[in-house]
């Protein structure tokens, strides 16, 4: 049979069942459109959570006090009180090691006159900002002579900002009370946005020692942050950090540490994979409508084969082959699974703009989900339509000629 004569027929037979055959091509469609749509929500949700992390700072190794699995449950902020200032002083000595932040957490009630909030105090240092890349908006960082005097000064998030003072208020040079003690405000961090780990923009940031003075009464510290040279050496940091608090700590079984190390290259690839794993899960189950709609396309089709055995016969008696008559539905019904599967990756696409837009989520389309989708539905075309094709194929011309 020539193409454009099977082009011909083709069209020919699925304009005569013009409802049918839209109602065959939407099922395609939603599946097709599900599958993009699910796939851009695990593919934005992958990329948000590698944006946030980074966003953390590069190459970040973060020490926490208490077992690994402790630190896991609490998020790495234990109430255990295993590391000192002179633990993150030993840790600057470490060769590979860029930069050493020590921070002092606490959860405390900030006071305004007619507003107030329960935020997060962090008690930092100079090298904090620069570790975890932090960014002024307006106002000064926090300066070496103001932790030397336990000055009562403090940087404010952009969102602490907003619930204290109200959206795009200048809050620098203002008074604020934390616990009942009063701190003036001398800058406003850039907006960075949420993670899993808390909100980076919903914080203030205080020198370390005042912390350390009004809210916690010790030399101990929350966490400690640590910045090294190059990727390369993260692994190798690590491994010295873990030997030396060890030995500070005089603890001979790794096993039995007090503290725990987490990399974030390490826990950015647990993230991805587990965003991966949600991903194919998400793309899996609207992957259950392409089968439904593969069904529909075969039901389809056995019903045309059913109504057309008289043409079928006339078409054998007249010299067609079995190949001819595969070819003539098959086409039929790749051509269904065709043009639902455009319509689809334009109705997924559109989807996820929505989603992304209405629903707070970030969504990415990828060319490899696009080329997935359409090579999926050219699959379910071939194999849904591929029953009906021999079965109108191996029909006898005579019992077909016969058949009313």
């Amino acid at each position: 049979m020539i193409i454009s004569d099977l082009f011909e027929e083709t069209f020919l037979s699925l304009s005569a069942n013009k409802s049918r055959s839209v109602l065959t091509i939407l099922g395609i469609v939603i599946g097709i459109g599900s599958v993009i749509a699910m796939i851009s929500v695990g593919q934005g949700t992958t990329a948000n959570i590698s944006n946030q992390i980074e966003s953390l700072g590069t190459n970040l190794l973060t020490v926490s006090p208490g077992s690994q699995r402790r630190s896991m449950v609490q998020g790495g902020m234990g109430s255990s009180q295993s590391l000192t200032m002179e633990d993150a002083e030993a840790i600057r000595e470490i060769t590979d090691i860029q930069a050493v932040a020590p921070t002092v957490s606490a959860r405390k009630q900030v006071t305004i006159k007619g507003a107030n909030t329960n935020t997060s105090i962090n008690g930092i240092d100079t090298n904090y900002f620069g570790v975890k890349s932090v960014e002024l908006e307006s106002g000064a960082f926090i300066t070496e002579a103001q932790i030397k005097s336990r000055a009562k000064v403090a940087i404010l998030g952009p969102t602490t900002v907003t619930n204290l003072f109200g959206e795009g208020f200048d809050s620098v040079g203002e008074k604020i009370r934390i616990a009942g003690q009063e701190f003036t405000v001398i800058g406003v961090t850039k907006a960075k946005g949420g993670t899993g780990f808390g909100s980076s923009d919903d914080l203030i940031y205080i020198p370390i020692t005042t912390a350390q003075q009004y809210f916690t009464g010790s030399q101990n510290v929350s966490n400690i942050n640590i910045q090294v040279k190059t990727t390369d050496l993260m692994t190798s940091a690590q491994d010295q950090v873990q030997v030396l608090l060890l030995e500070r700590h005089n603890i001979s079984d790794v096993a039995k540490a007090d503290f725990s190390i987490m990399n974030q290259a390490d826990m950015l690839s647990t993230m991805s994979s587990v965003a991966g794993s949600m991903t194919l899960l998400l793309a899996a189950i609207a992957g259950i409508s392409l089968v439904v709609g593969g069904i529909g396309i075969m039901n389809m089709m056995l019903t045309t084969v059913t109504e057309r055995t008289r043409e079928i016969g006339l078409r054998k008696s007249l010299g067609a082959t079995k190949n001819d008559i595969s070819s003539q539905f098959l086409a039929e019904s790749v051509a269904l699974t065709f043009i639902g599967g455009v319509i689809g990756i334009v109705i997924g696409y559109l989807a996820s703009l929505i989603i992304a837009k209405f629903g707070s989520m970030t969504t990415v389309v990828t060319v490899w989900s696009v080329g997935l989708s359409f090579g999926i539905s050219a699959l379910i075309g071939i194999v849904f339509g591929y029953y009906p094709a021999r079965r109108a194929a191996k029909l006898d011309p005579i019992d077909a000629l016969r058949y009313q």
